[in-house]
């Protein structure tokens, strides 16, 4: 059932069905049943709309291959068996983003074999591939940039992590950008574009002097693994800032959906709101808001108030017990759907024209394919 929320509908079956919609980007805090959420789109899609879906994961957690009956998930896309595609025609397939394995495809696609040897065998490489801050996030965009680019895909349904990493999501670009033109990086390349020369044999007194305060800081070792890391991907530089904004630019096409996802409580609907400020700042197309775990009662019963009073006059009299209890749960109940609402329109007073959606609160988790299902259904009627 909708909450009663001022926003206009959110038409999951028409976005999803829309053949000029190519991605669809979920994000939100964490906790809020996103990644529930991005896989009951993409079995939808796949199953009623007949397209041929792919669900991508950045966040780790291990739901999304439980939910579609996958023994695991890797960066490659597996595909899901079992579900209702005769009539559609759809296919639906899952993976999970796995950074270090991009970035090493990235690496071969774009050098040498010796050259690429040279940089996986590099200390700082190894690093950085695997725990870098930011890689994940860049990692995201080259992976997002590859399914789109080969046109395999009628629909990329991504999972992002939760809120504010997807912001460094979408800030990789930039940063990337700030990296490659920072005036360090421009000091550490110059020894590979003089010749070849040691980086620690320049002999200018400038480098000198920075080469000498960095190696207190780092370590000489540190900076001549950098160093050589450096210089062995100088020549993909400039492909890495090509591909991240060509990607940049796929997310502020109309192709392209963004659905936040929230639960009715204060601090995600916060989190919801930053992120859709920032997504109307840099022009991304903001299709919907999607609250879940939705607490709703029928309209036309017992008020809390009503039923809160019947309950004390029943156990005045000690008469039926048990209906006094029931009479407290509905009460409490109405005034979990009133709160819950009260929140939501924290979101949607700011931004009353993003169209809304909601799912109710379910009994129990969705751990498979007929939950992911339901909660598609319940999409399409929210």
């Amino acid at each position: 059932m909708v909450a009663d929320l001022s926003a206009p509908r959110l038409d999951v079956d028409g976005l999803l069905a829309d053949p000029a919609i190519r991605i669809v980007v979920c994000c939100g805090a964490g906790g809020v049943g996103k990644t529930t959420t991005a896989a009951a789109l993409g079995l939808r899609a796949a199953e009623t709309h007949g397209r041929r879906t792919v669900v991508l994961t950045i966040d780790p957690a291990r739901r999304l291959a439980q939910s579609m009956g996958l023994t695991e998930l890797d960066n490659t896309p597996r595909q899901v068996k079992g579900i209702d595609v005769e009539r559609s025609g759809g296919e639906l397939h899952a993976m999970m983003l796995d950074m270090k394995r991009t970035f090493d495809e990235v690496v071969e696609q774009h050098t040498s074999p010796k050259r690429a040897a040279e940089i996986f065998a590099n200390p700082f490489y190894q690093a950085m591939s695997s725990t870098f801050a930011g890689t994940q996030e860049y990692m995201a965009m080259e992976k997002l940039g590859q399914l789109r680019a080969g046109e395999e895909w009628d629909l990329i349904v991504v999972d992002t992590p939760p809120s504010r990493s997807a912001l460094d999501f979408l800030d990789a670009p930039a940063r990337l950008s700030r990296f490659l033109d920072g005036r360090m990086l421009r000091l550490l390349l110059a020894p590979a574009r003089s010749g070849g020369r040691s980086m620690f044999s320049l002999v200018t007194a400038s480098f000198g002097l920075f080469s000498r305060a960095v190696q207190k800081i780092l370590g000489a070792q540190l900076l001549t693994d950098l160093s050589g890391f450096v210089a062995a991907l100088d020549s993909m530089f400039g492909g890495f800032r090509q591909r991240a904004d060509q990607t940049y630019q796929i997310l502020q096409d109309p192709q392209t959906a963004f659905l936040l996802v929230a639960a009715p409580e204060r601090d995600a609907i916060r989190e919801a709101a930053y992120f859709a400020e920032r997504l109307v700042a840099e022009r991304m197309p903001l299709s919907g808001l999607v609250l879940n775990r939705m607490h709703t009662t029928e309209p036309g019963g017992l008020t809390a108030e009503a039923s809160e009073a019947a309950a004390e006059r029943l156990a005045d009299t000690g008469d039926n017990p048990v209906t006094a209890d029931v009479l407290r749960i509905h009460a409490a109940l109405l005034r979990q759907a009133e709160r819950e609402a009260a929140v939501a329109a924290e979101f949607t007073g700011s931004f009353p024209s993003v169209p809304t959606g909601s799912v109710a609160a379910q009994p129990a988790d969705v751990h498979d394919v007929d939950g992911l299902r339901t909660i598609g259904a319940l999409l399409a009627l929210s």
